[in-house]
Formats: C-alpha cells, sequence, structure tokens
C-alpha cells in the first residue's frame, strides 16, 4: 500500500489541511506485520457496510479518512520511531553501565554512521566535515537561497541522559522524514541542512562548542594544540580518525554567513519551569553567558600530626573558604558589589537572580590522608544572563581571593578557561517557533490558549556559537524534575511528539506557497 498511499498525498494538498487531534490512538509500531503504510492504507479504504450506514458525500468521506491516515503517520514517525531512535543512541556509548560518548571515540564514530543512515533515509544528503560534525542537506525548490540550518550536539557527558543534544537532531530529522513521505520535500523553498555537531560538552579536550564553533569561524587554530588526559591533542585525534587535522581544514570548516538564513536548535529544557507550568514546550529568549576559571592554591605540604595549626600554610583550609565566599558573592552579590563604572550605583536589575556559581571539580597533592595538601586546584563556574553582572562577579571574586590568599600565607592563582558572552535568540524567529509550539502543542493536548512560556537559559547550547554566524532560535523541551547530565534524565514521549511536530510546523512556513 505505501507506494499508492504517497502517490495519493501527492494528488490532495492534504499537508495544509488542520491536525486532527485524535487522544486514544493506540498503535503498536513494533508488530512485525504492521506498517505506516499498511496502516495508513487501511484507514484510507472506505467499507462497504460504512457507506451503507453513514450515507454521506463520498467526497467527505475521503477527506476525513485521509486526515485521519495522516495524522496516524505523522504520529508513528514523530513520536513512535523518533522514541525508538532516542532509545537506539542511548545504547551507543563507551562505557559499560552508563552512557558516556565524547568527541571522536569509538561510540561517537558509530552513533555519527546511525544519525547519517537516518538522514538519508529522510532523504537528505549527507556528509561528515573535517571537524566530525554529521551534515544532513535539502536543496529545496532554490539550491542558491539562504540556507536554514536546523542541528545540535551527539557527544554527552559521562554518566548522561539519552534526551540531551539527541532530541533536537532526532526531531528535526524526524520532521525531514515526514516532509519527504507527503512528498514536500522538494517544495521548501530554501535549502535546509542539519547538522549533528561532533562536540558541545566539551569533555574530553575542556572546550565546549568544538563543532559548532568550527561551522561558525569563532574555534582558534591554537585548539589543535590542546591536549585530552591521555595527552592527545585535538589534531592527534582528528588524524587518528582520517582528518586533515591541519589549520587550512579547520578555517575553510566556515560557513559563509551570506549562505546562511537562520539557525533553530530543540533541547530539552535541563530545568524544572516547563514542568511546574504544564507545558510541554517552551521558547528560549536568550542564554546566559558563561565563564569557567581553574583555581590552583598552593601552601605548604606537611605531616598531618606534626605541624602546629598555627604554623599551617594549608591551601585546602583556604580553598574552603574561597568556596564558600564564591557561594556567598553569588546569593547576595548587593553586600559586596556596591558600584556599576558607569551608573555609579549597584545595578540590581542586571543580578535579579541571573547569576549563579558552581564549584564542580576539586583535586588535591599529594591527596592523603595523613598529608597537609601542598597544593589543591579547583573549577569555577559563573553564569548570568546579563554579561555586566557576570563581569562584575568575576572582577570581585578575583579581589576577595587575592585578600584570602594573603592573610592565610598561600598563593593563588586564576586561569580563564572559557568565556561566552550572553545571546539573544532574533525575536521574529523565536515569534514563528513559537506559533509553531502553539499549533503542535494545541494539535496533542487540546487548546492551550497563549500559553508558550518565554525562558532564559542557564545552560549553554550550540545556538550560543552560531550567533557568531546568524540569527538564532530555540525551542524548550519540557523534562521530568528538571533533571538533565543524568541517567534519570525523561522526556515524555507525547513531549517528544510535540517537539518533532513543532519542527514540522515551523518548516510549513518554509514552504513556497
Amino acid at each position: 500500500m505505501l507506494p499508492f498511499m504517497i502517490s495519493t498525498l501527492i494528488l490532495y494538498p492534504l499537508f495544509w489541511l488542520p491536525v486532527v487531534h485524535s487522544e486514544s490512538t493506540t498503535w503498536n509500531t513494533n508488530s512485525e506485520h504492521q506498517t505506516v503504510g499498511e496502516n495508513l492504507g487501511s484507514r484510507l479504504c472506505i467499507e462497504e457496510s460504512d457507506t451503507q450506514t453513514m450515507p454521506r458525500h463520498p467526497s467527505t468521506d475521503w477527506g476525513l479518512q485521509m486526515v485521519q491516515g495522516r495524522d496516524e503517520m505523522y504520529k508513528a514517525i514523530l513520536r513512535d520511531d523518533a522514541v525508538a531512535k532516542l532509545y537506539h543512541l542511548g545504547k551507543i556509548s563507551d562505557a559499560d553501565g552508563y552512557l558516556e560518548r565524547t568527541f571522536l571515540s569509538h561510540a561517537s564514530i558509530q552513533a555519527s554512521s546511525v544519525i547519517r543512515g537516518w538522514m538519508e533515509d529522510a532523504g537528505l544528503t549527507t556528509w561528515v566535515d573535517q571537524m566530525g560534525n554529521v551534515h544532513g542537506r535539502t536543496e529545496g525548490m532554490n539550491a542558491s537561497a539562504e540556507a536554514l540550518l536546523i542541528g545540535s550536539h551527539l557527544d554527552t557527558v559521562i554518566d548522561a541522559g539519552i534526551y540531551d543534544g539527541s532530541l533536537g537532531i532526532i526531531c528535526a530529522i524526524s520532521a525531514m522524514k515526514v516532509l519527504k513521505m507527503s512528498g514536500m520535500l522538494e517544495k521548501l523553498r530554501r535549502p535546509v541542512e542539519i547538522i549533528a555537531f561532533s562536540d558541545e560538552e566539551g569533555v574530553r579536550f575542556q572546550m565546549t562548542f568544538l563543532g559548532s564553533a568550527a561551522i561558525s569561524g569563532v574555534l582558534p587554530v591554537t585548539s589543535l594544540h590542546v591536549s585530552d588526559k591521555s595527552g592527545l591533542t585535538l589534531a592527534d585525534v582528528l588524524k587518528e580518525n582520517h582528518f586533515e587535522a591541519t589549520e587550512e581544514s579547520l578555517l575553510h570548516l566556515k560557513y559563509d554567513p551570506m549562505s546562511v538564513w537562520r539557525y533553530i536548535e530543540v533541547h530539552i529544557e535541563q530545568g524544572p519551569v516547563l514542568e511546574s507550568l504544564g507545558v510541554a514546550l517552551g521558547v528560549v529568549e536568550g542564554i546566559a553567558g558563561q565563564t569557567r576559571i581553574r583555581v590552583t592554591v598552593i601552601g605548604s605540604q606537611g605531616h598531618a600530626g606534626t605541624v602546629p595549626m598555627s604554623m599551617r600554610r594549608d591551601p585546602m583550609a583556604a580553598s574552603a573558604e574561597l568556596i564558600v565566599m564564591l557561594e556567598d558573592l553569588c546569593k547576595h552579590p548587593e553586600n559586596k558589589i556596591n558600584h556599576d563604572r558607569e551608573s555609579k550605583g549597584f545595578i540590581k536589575e542586571a543580578f535579579a537572580g541571573s547569576v549563579v556559581c558552581t564549584v564542580g571539580q576539586i583535586s588535591s597533592w599529594p591527596s592523603a590522608s595523613n598529608v597537609i595538601p601542598g597544593q589543591v586546584t579547583f573549577s569555577v563556574d559563573v553564569r548570568a544572563s546579563e554579561d555586566r553582572a557576570r563581569e562584575a562577579i568575576i572582577l570581585e571574586l578575583e579581589n576577595e581571593m587575592h585578600q584570602i590568599c594573603n592573610r592565610r600565607s598561600v598563593s593563588c592563582f586564576l586561569e580563564l578557561k572559557h568565556n561566552a558572552e550572553a545571546i539573544r535568540c532574533d525575536k521574529e524567529l523565536s515569534l514563528q517557533l513559537k506559533n509553531a509550539a502553539q499549533i503542535a502543542v494545541k494539535s496533542i493536548s487540546g487548546d492551550i490558549g497563549d500559553n508558550i512560556p518565554i525562558l532564559m537559559s542557564g545552560a549553554g547550547h550550540d545556538a550560543m556559537a552560531i550567533a557568531h554566524l546568524t540569527k538564532v532560535g530555540m525551542l524548550f523541551v519540557r523534562c521530568r524534575g528538571g533533571i538533565s547530565h543524568s541517567s534519570a534524565e525523561h522526556v515524555m514521549e507525547d513531549d517528544v511528539w510535540a517537539a518533532s511536530l513543532a519542527v514540522l510546523e515551523f518548516l510549513q512556513t518554509q514552504m513556497n506557497e
């Protein structure tokens, strides 16, 4: 039945008909004898008994059956198939017992191959670039027009959930597959390109956005010489995987801004707001700026039992005070930061609950229970939606740290590891995404009015890097408990459906009338 189904869909312009809400549909897509084509085909057939008991105009019956059949096909691809893909990718890991997939690892290469196959199944032309990013593209009706980019990342943190990054890739592929099956892929008025970025998390090289920063042209060529924990440089790893790993090849990755129209990204919220509001999708207003610092405190190493407390130069005790100071500074910045250089007053509106500070790593040397450490190193992560608030925190942190270290007779060194300015999503693009999200959520769960919330993102995303290339927009998807970067990460199947359908609805705006 599948060839008949596709040809019929092309003959009738049903892609533009309103979505019919179906709450109680149960469809076992795992059945060996049940396919999308067979199900849709069976729904297209009007039984003789129906025509006798329900005398209506034939075209009315036919149109209704077609719409219902189309909705079942959409649901199978946008929900059931998408969820199955998420679980499939979630099993591709470098570790036993938990999910770990870092830049150009064995699991990353395997996942890239799987994603590329899914892209091709959706009718896209695919390739892998010199940074390991996986691309899938359709030229639409005008190959020379500016392209819409849709992306997210295929790498994970250690002990990750299955939705972070992968959800955005799979929602985009699923939407494109629906367009292919309904014969609308070639009717896009501009090229559409899906990119599965090879590295966003920065786990392996402690540098975020390797994939998207290369595309946007903001990845410095010095990155090729950064080493992972094993001593391999980025260039070494690229060469091991048969990439060129030259400065020229890196610079060649940059897209021409004139060739790109916009960028959109779907991502789990990684926070509890959408769940608390009872809404599946939200529109991202902007992404907080980030600063990451490595702090090294050096004292005097000694015997734990023989050095009197009054004579110690203990970097661990100093680090503890520094960390508590950081927490207090970020909780109550008004107590420490009194003046803004420009306004000569406390910039209360810039802070307004937007600053978060974290110490996520700490290590000591020689790390023995009976030794006063000689050195302690810890990480500092500062984020804020307003750059001036983040910069004020960093400046005050530096001042306070040196005061504490001087008082304790230890040495402190601060090393900047990462710095990214806050970005604002494009208002017009965000409005289009909000409209698409409204249609998607309403079609699945009923009328929600104007209840698509606008959110700030405290987490970094590939959109931050791509914002250097073009205007960006993002959709957030509700996740249970706001939990992410954890195996407990979870998104409901209908929310996966809503996200995929929102991408599809957005793509409809890119159709030739």
